[in-house]
């Protein structure tokens, strides 16, 4: 898939420690992922979020990046330094945003992968887009951003032009484009379980709301 298979994710190793630079390397191509979702009003703030959180965990890596080769370098490093004020700060909150925005990618993607949908509108992403929101960002966002999310799928691209936007606008084959969907899936989703395990072992999550 030309949008998703750009740059894959390393296969987690067995400590389930994520290398930083590799990790960046994957995540910085997935931002055009919310212009496929149309509704510019919603999505292209969530796009400019991701992108903008990548930037700021590069810009720690880069600053020393063998001490920073792995994610949770970073973090235990940064708990050091910012003290009290950690974890919402650095690149420890942005790689907490991060890895919300990535979840909701891959809840919606393994949704629409899971052949889940609304009997009645085959071709409609709106019941994988609220599972995806739901599970991904809906407690971590006020009242207002949840108004503006839900009224937001009413606008969400057909399936089949969601696919064909993932291909960047090629002619897909559907069979073969959920393959290459369920083949980015399997190697993501053992990356945010990682990411995810860290933050909670950690004690680096936090539940605020935006």
């Amino acid at each position: 898939m030309a949008l998703l298979l750009e740059h894959e994710f390393r296969v987690v190793p067995a400590d389930r420690e994520i290398e930083t630079g590799p990790f960046l390397d994957a995540v910085a191509h997935l931002p055009p992922f919310f212009d496929c979702l149309g509704t510019p009003i919603v999505y292209s703030p969530v796009k400019a979020d991701l992108a903008g959180n990548i930037k700021k965990i590069r810009a720690v890596y880069e600053s020393n990046p063998n001490k920073f080769k792995t994610l949770r370098n970073i973090l235990e490093a940064e708990k050091e330094m910012y003290g009290a004020d950690w974890p919402k700060a650095g690149a420890t909150l942005a790689l907490m945003w991060l890895k919300r925005g990535l979840k909701f990618i891959q809840v919606l993607l393994q949704s629409i992968s899971d052949g889940e949908r609304d009997d009645s509108n085959p071709n409609h992403i709106r019941v994988n887009a609220l599972k995806a929101y739901e599970i991904a960002l809906k407690k971590y966002h006020g009242w207002m951003l949840q108004k503006v999310f839900s009224g937001s799928i009413y606008a969400l691209p057909y399936k089949s032009d969601l696919l064909k936007a993932l291909e960047k606008g090629k002619e897909v084959n559907e069979e073969q484009t959920l393959e290459k969907i369920h083949q980015f899936l399997g190697k993501i989703t053992p990356v945010l379980d990682a990411i995810y395990d860290m933050y909670t072992k950690m004690n680096a999550e936090l539940n605020y709301k935006a």
